[in-house]
């Protein structure tokens, strides 16, 4: 089982953005010092839910700063990006790490960002699959060229080829967050794995799994690499020595982000949307994941791994809000659950 953090650089009220970064990185850095496997980076425009606007750009930092855990997106947002740019940059952090950088990449939403970033709301409605096939083919052919709706281009040689690299990787690994039985299909058709959300249990989680392995063999996708799917569960994680005390960092802490951070996000043609409750939320969001005693997360982690069959967990961590309870979280999960898991 490989166990990893989450980090959002969730802005919490009354915290300026440079603060919200700082605790990304130092939690990164915690993670590698308590043995965590990966981290993994979410990317937000324009939102105190996350300050981090280029996952793949931290991810080249904390590369830089770390030595052996893996770091990886959670997501780069394709709609809003050019796969070939994309590409070159996964390609580059691929070899320059020795192989440690995964590269995970969703749809994200209707957001204003399609609009600031010229993209426009077709790249997200029905441009992804298109993008997600380009930025494939980059990080796993010589050469390229493109003659497709959205993306025209002549044969380009691919420089750096992601192959070069010192290891036995052909590329960097290429992850696609599912949110519903289409994307599970289009994941699965590809022989993608999946990063499936910290909003649905373990039921939903196992029936997502089963569907991307009925795809897959329908595909003729290899039987080795549909049983070896690294699909990544993401979740939450409070760990405090009684079950209530964890509960009440994150009761206290994670609405108020979450409903300042969700109200900010605007769509681009101004569609409604409905808005979670923000206790109600987190309060559903401690019952899915390990949130309590050490014994209780390894035991809640271990339950979903049983019940799902995934193995890689990506963690929220910063849910208090705050620098050192982030920290002694992390080492906490290092050092009091991750030996009951392994």
């Amino acid at each position: 089982m490989r166990v990893g953090s989450f980090v959002l650089a969730a802005q919490f009220p009354g915290q300026g953005q440079g603060e919200a970064l700082h605790r990304a990185v130092r939690s990164a850095e915690a993670a590698e010092e308590a043995g965590l496997d990966t981290v993994w980076l979410a990317e937000h425009h324009f939102v105190p839910y996350g300050t981090c606007p280029s996952a793949i750009t931290l991810a080249a930092l904390l590369l830089g700063r770390t030595h052996r855990i893996r770091v990886g997106t959670a997501v780069s947002v394709l709609p809003t990006a050019h796969p070939v740019a994309l590409g070159e940059q996964a390609a580059l952090l691929h070899i320059t790490s020795g192989g440690r950088f995964s590269l995970g990449v969703g749809r994200g939403g209707p957001w204003v960002d399609l609009e600031v970033f010229g993209t426009g709301l077709k790249a997200y409605e029905t441009g992804f699959p298109e993008s997600l096939d380009l930025l494939v083919r980059w990080l796993r052919e010589p050469s390229v060229a493109a003659a497709g709706e959205r993306f025209t281009f002549r044969e380009v040689p691919v420089v750096p080829r992601p192959s070069e690299s010192l290891t036995d990787a052909e590329g960097p690994e290429v992850v696609v967050a599912c949110t519903s039985p289409a994307s599970v299909r289009l994941a699965a058709e590809r022989g993608l794995p999946m990063l499936l959300g910290m909003h649905v249990g373990d039921e939903e989680k196992a029936d997502m799994v089963a569907l991307w392995r009925s795809h897959a063999q329908a595909a003729g996708v290899d039987g080795d690499a549909i049983a070896g799917a690294g699909h990544v569960s993401a979740g939450v994680c409070q760990i405090a020595d009684r079950r209530t005390d964890a509960v009440e960092s994150l009761t206290k802490a994670m609405p108020g982000w979450l409903k300042q951070g969700l109200d900010a996000h605007v769509t681009v043609d101004g569609r409604a949307r409905a808005m979670r409750d923000p206790l109600a939320y987190t309060e559903l969001l401690c019952g899915l994941h390990p949130v309590g005693t050490p014994r209780l997360c390894a035991d809640r982690l271990a339950a979903t791994s049983e019940r799902t069959g995934i193995t890689r967990f990506a963690l929220l961590v910063e849910g208090s809000g705050d620098l050192a309870a982030t920290v002694e979280n992390v080492r906490r999960l290092g050092a009091e659950v991750l030996p009951h898991l392994r």
